[in-house]
C-alpha cells in the first residue's frame, strides 16, 4: 500500500507544483511586460513540461535512467494516444495549417533525432543533449519570428497580475511541489517495480508517464466542457517536441542517460515513432484538417494495444 500512496501523493504534488509555477511565471512575465507570445512559447511550455523534466533529472541522477527515458517516451505516446484520443472523442478538433507546415515536421525531426542518438549505442551523451537543446532553441526562434499567429494562448484565465508577495509565494510553493512530488513519485515507482517484479521501464512508460500527462488531459477535458478550443493538436505536438528536446536534452547534459532495458529500443521507441507519424494521415482522412471521434477511437485502440504489449 505504501508505494501506490507515494505515487498518488507524488503525482498530486507535481500537478499542483506545475500549476503554481505556471501562475507565478505568467504573473511575473506580466509585471515585466514580456509579450504574451514569448510567455506562451517559453514560460507556459516549460511549466507544463516541468513535471517530466524534474522526474527525469531526478531519476537519472538517482541511477534509474529507464524511468527517465520511459517517462518521456511513454508521455509522448500518452499525449497522442490517450489525451488527444479522449479530447476528440468528446468533441472534434479543427487543425491549423501550421500543423503540416511546422508542428508535425519538427515533432518527427525531434523523434528521429532522439532515435538516431540513442538507438545505436544505447546512450544519450552530453554533446547529444546540447544538440537537442540547440535544435529546440532554433525552433522557438523560428516560431517567434515567423509563426506568431499560430501560437495560441493556452491559459488566458491565468493572465492576471498578482501582488509580488503572492507571485514569490507561488513560485516557492511550485518549486517545492515539483521537488517533493518527484522524490515521492520515484520512490513509489521504484518500490512498486521491485514489489511486483517488473522493470523501471514498464513503470515509467505506464504509471509515471500517464501521471505526468494528467495536466494536459485535465486541460483538454475542461476545454471541451467549456466548448473552448483552448487545447489543440498543435499544443500537444508542442508538448511532445519539448519533452524530447528539452526534457531529455537537459537531463542528458546534466548526466548521460544509458538504456538499461533493451525493450525500450526494440519496442517502445518504435511505438512512439509510429503514433507520431500516424497523426498526419488521420488529420487528412476522412475529413481534411479535422480530427473526429473515429480518429479518437483509432488512437485509443493503438494506445491500449501498446499498454497491453508493454505489461506482458
Amino acid at each position: 500500500m505504501e508505494n501506490p500512496l507515494y505515487i498518488l501523493v507524488g503525482l498530486t504534488l507535481l500537478i499542483l507544483g506545475g500549476s503554481w509555477l505556471l501562475k507565478s511565471a505568467v504573473a511575473l512575465s506580466l509585471k515585466l511586460n514580456i509579450p504574451k507570445i514569448v510567455i506562451g512559447m517559453t514560460v507556459v511550455s516549460f511549466a507544463t513540461s516541468a513535471p517530466e523534466l524534474i522526474v527525469s533529472i531526478k531519476a537519472a541522477l538517482d541511477g534509474f535512467p529507464d524511468l527517465a527515458l520511459g517517462n518521456v517516451v511513454g508521455s509522448n505516446i500518452a499525449n497522442l494516444g490517450l489525451v488527444l484520443a479522449i479530447t476528440v472523442l468528446l468533441g472534434s478538433i479543427d487543425v491549423n495549417k501550421s500543423f503540416y507546415k511546422t508542428d508535425w515536421p519538427v515533432m518527427m525531426l525531434a523523434s528521429i533525432l532522439f532515435f538516431g542518438f540513442i538507438y545505436f549505442d544505447g546512450e544519450l551523451q552530453q554533446y547529444e543533449g546540447i544538440v537537442m537543446v540547440v535544435v529546440l532553441f532554433a525552433f522557438l526562434v523560428y516560431l517567434l519570428r515567423f509563426q506568431k499567429t499560430a501560437v495560441l494562448d493556452e491559459a488566458p484565465e491565468d493572465d492576471l497580475p498578482l501582488p509580488l508577495y503572492k507571485t514569490v509565494l507561488l513560485l516557492g510553493l511550485g518549486g517545492l511541489g515539483l521537488w517533493g512530488g518527484s522524490e515521492l513519485l520515484i520512490k513509489g515507482a521504484v518500490g512498486m517495480a521491485s514489489s511486483y517484479g517488473v522493470s523501471e521501464r514498464v513503470i515509467g512508460i505506464t504509471v509515471v508517464s500517464i501521471g505526468t500527462s494528467i495536466p494536459e488531459l485535465a486541460a483538454s477535458i475542461i476545454a471541451v466542457i467549456k466548448k473552448e478550443k483552448a487545447i489543440s493538436l498543435g499544443n500537444l505536438i508542442g508538448s511532445n517536441i519539448f519533452n524530447l528536446l528539452a526534457v531529455l536534452g537537459i537531463t542528458s547534459i546534466i548526466t548521460p542517460i544509458r538504456v538499461m532495458d533493451e525493450s525500450l529500443l526494440t519496442n517502445d521507441i518504435f511505438w512512439m515513432l509510429a503514433i507520431s507519424f500516424l497523426i498526419l494521415p488521420l488529420v487528412f482522412l476522412p475529413n481534411k484538417l479535422r480530427l473526429g471521434w473515429r480518429d479518437g477511437l483509432v488512437l485509443l485502440c493503438i494506445y491500449l494495444t501498446f499498454v497491453y504489449f508493454t505489461i506482458q
